[in-house]
């Protein structure tokens, strides 16, 4: 007889071990255990999800045929660890061999090779790029592109292609076309909730008894914990939420956490959902003229560009790559970011939103929170922890790269080729924060100023010996060697001010 283990983010029926066993003399091990609930302290609603969800796949399976072992958090036997859990189960079942699908975390993944316990590693076939497929596109390249790496997927999918091998269109990316800010009365379509089950209410009273000193609320949940409902939500992106998604996806709005953002991201990271039918259908609808193309190709391009991209990244760097910092950080986490409670309306907005829905969408992580926490030199390890605890969707293989290189720019340009810096200009451009805020956007030194305006600067001056030479930021540092020099010294103190702020624990 044969083990096979099913994780958290693993919840597919056509997960590679589970097409590998029988279901006839073959057993399945599920488990939710404290270890993997809290190396890092895990939003509850995200710890909601996974558990529900879980709890919700084992039922459907034994619906199909299996022997599913369900360990529950609260079991009296359950030893806390998945290690621990495989090891009582192989011994009690006679298990000859335990089959295993890749982990999506190194951590996890290195933790069970280094059991000894006999496992059979099978390939993660939900993504569309293997790993060892990513390491042959990466070997001999000087720099990894995602714009190179994203046309050869769009070539062997056929994904928004013509006939004759071109992009549709005849541009592989209509990005400057999706950057427009939201108009004045436009929201977005009501978002789908779906109303928690028996099983789902049941899980919420456990993480609300045994996580209550995670940061987040765990009440409101609305989450899809099945493939079935999360199919319903993505048929509602489709119908009310695509079509503008292309021109509104970097916009940013009060009160309008998710706009045309699909929301779907924690269902496909868990497995609820399957990348190929969702760009299979964005296809479609473009084909059929439901959707303009920039909106199509836009959203393709999160999934089999960034989606697959980073993850490639991440299995062919880690795990030095967790422990880069290019631009020598060292200072703390700021502990507003755990409570939401700062004068800057964006980031409040962007923080509270997070901790209330375990939810923000890519602008307001990367050049919010993000962009903050890039600009005051946060240590690159705890702003990746936080991105890591707060987010349902947050996953390592798919949070570090995006955090530490592209927000961070710690590993000094490998995945992103220059740091996504700005002041509060830009955040002024794509949202309605900027009215509401106690700061003034339009000053740069004042006391009353926009912290990003002068952290901005004070960036680029303390960076200048590695970032000077990059051509992406020539002309950002071309002004600002034109600056008048009281100007620039103005604006240095006002940076240095800010700073010893945060490092007196004052919240900005």
């Amino acid at each position: 007889m044969r083990l096979g283990l099913v994780l958290g983010d693993q919840l597919s029926f056509d997960l590679a071990s589970l097409a590998a066993l029988d279901p006839a003399r073959d057993a399945l091990l599920m488990a939710e255990v404290q270890e993997e609930a809290s190396y890092v302290p895990h939003h509850p609603l995200k710890i909601v999800l996974i558990f529900s969800a879980m709890r919700h796949f084992a039922q459907q399976l034994r619906e199909r045929g299996w022997q599913v072992h369900y360990v529950e958090l609260d079991a009296r036997a359950n030893s806390a660890s998945l290690v621990g859990e495989l090891r009582r189960w192989q011994h009690a079942l006679g298990a000859t061999d335990i089959h295993v699908t890749e982990c999506g975390e190194w951590r996890l993944e290195q933790a069970l090779r280094e059991a000894q316990l006999p496992l059979v590693w099978h390939r993660d076939t939900r993504f569309l790029c293997s790993r060892e497929a990513f390491a042959r596109w990466a070997e001999g390249r000087k720099q990894l592109r995602m714009e190179h790496f994203y046309r050869g997927m769009r070539k062997r999918s056929g994904l928004l292609m013509e006939p004759d091998g071109t992009p549709a269109g005849g541009a592989w990316n209509f990005d400057g076309d999706n950057r427009k800010a939201l108009p004045k009365q436009m929201r977005g379509p009501f978002p789908a909730h779906f109303e928690p089950d028996e099983i789902t209410r049941a899980v919420i009273a456990l993480v609300r008894q045994r996580f209550s000193d995670h940061y987040g609320a765990v009440d409101g949940f609305d989450y899809p914990v099945t493939a079935a409902e999360a199919q319903q939500l993505w048929q509602h992106f489709l119908d009310f939420g695509l079509a503008a998604f292309g021109d509104y996806q970097d916009a940013m709005a009060e009160g309008e956490p998710y706009l045309f953002h699909a929301r779907i991201s924690a269902a496909l990271n868990i497995g609820l959902l399957d990348v190929r039918r969702l760009c299979d259908d964005v296809d479609s609808a473009w084909r059929e003229g439901r959707v303009p193309l920039n909106a199509a190709e836009g959203f393709i391009r999160q999934l089999i560009g960034w989606r697959e991209y980073v993850r490639g990244i991440y299995w062919l760097r880690m795990p030095d790559y967790a422990g880069l910092n290019y631009l020598g950080n060292q200072r703390g986490l700021p502990e507003f970011y755990w409570t939401g409670q700062t004068r800057m309306r964006c980031m409040a907005q962007a923080i509270g939103q997070t901790l209330q829905l375990g939810y923000a969408h890519h602008i307001q992580r990367l050049m919010v929170t993000g962009n903050f926490a890039l600009l005051a030199g946060i240590v690159p390890r705890e702003i990746c922890q936080w991105y890591l605890a707060v987010y349902m969707d947050a996953f390592d293989w798919v949070e570090l790269p995006n955090t530490l290189g592209m927000v961070m720019h710690a590993d000094g340009g490998y995945l992103g080729s220059k740091p996504y810096c700005a002041s509060g200009r830009y955040i002024q451009r794509m949202s309605d924060h900027c009215k509401a805020c106690s700061y003034r956007v339009d000053r740069v030194v004042e006391e009353d100023a926009c912290p990003f305006n002068a952290l901005y600067w004070h960036f680029l001056i303390r960076h200048r010996r590695l970032l000077s030479a990059n051509p992406r930021l020539a002309l950002v540092y071309r002004s600002l060697e034109s600056m008048a020099v009281g100007r620039r010294d103005a604006v240095w103190q006002r940076g240095e001010a800010l700073l010893a702020q945060l490092d007196a624990g004052q919240a900005l």
